[in-house]
């Protein structure tokens, strides 16, 4: 489950700002550059991430994510589990605080 969080919240972040570098990706998601490069990698071999270079200067070459469809498709249905996970949750709190009553 943990994992499947830390993928919608990579894919959310980057349909959000393709343009983001790794740094700044995972400073907004409270991740190590590590374990960000690693989603990004698992990311890209599921086929859900499309990463490509370009040249922000002459010196420095940087990468761009883009969701593919099939990354589209993917938070899809993260978003909708991630949902059903907190209305479960709310219906809960909301059986228990009728029965303290």
């Amino acid at each position: 489950m943990k994992k499947n969080t830390d993928h919608f919240n990579v894919l959310r972040k980057i349909q959000n700002s393709p343009g983001s570098s790794q740094r700044e990706l995972a400073e907004d998601l409270g991740f190590s550059l590590g374990k960000l490069n690693y989603c990004l990698k698992a990311l890209k071999n599921k086929g859900l991430v499309k990463i490509d270079n370009f040249t922000k200067s002459d010196k420095k070459i940087n990468y761009i994510y883009n969701l593919t469809p099939k990354g589209i498709a993917q938070k899809t249905k993260l978003t909708i589990e991630f949902m059903k996970i907190k209305m479960n949750e709310y219906d809960e709190l909301q059986s228990e605080l009728k029965g303290k009553k």
